[in-house]
């Protein structure tokens, strides 16, 4: 890979990592474990990894956005996520700001091209 190409892959990854915890708290409203939590995004074409998801959970839940809930009906007991009350609020807010910000960039994006 060379200069160029890695820049663009650094500031892509950038770019997405801003937008994680948005998407995340998009995808529960219901509740959700990890696993498929992972699989639901990409179905949704917006994969993310374990290694990535798993300690969002927990901030996430450490930051009081999210409520997390044993299930040990199964043989393997799953942690199930949802949104708390905060969480919503915040979600709302987040996508309020991520609307606005989207729009805007796309509007300035179509003056650059005209």
């Amino acid at each position: 890979m060379d200069s160029t190409e890695e820049l663009i892959h650094t500031l892509t990854v950038e770019l997405k990592r801003g937008t994680l915890v948005l998407l995340v708290l998009s995808q529960l409203h219901q509740p959700e474990y990890g696993y498929s939590l992972i699989q639901k995004l990409e179905d949704k074409h917006a994969p993310i990894e374990a290694g990535t998801l798993y300690p969002l959970l927990r901030r996430l839940e450490k930051q009081q956005l999210l409520k997390s809930e044993w299930d040990t009906t199964d043989s393997r007991p799953r942690k199930f996520y949802v949104l708390s009350e905060q969480g919503k609020q915040v979600y709302n807010e987040l996508k309020t700001e991520w609307q606005t910000l989207s729009s805007q960039l796309a509007q300035i994006l179509l003056e650059e091209e005209q």
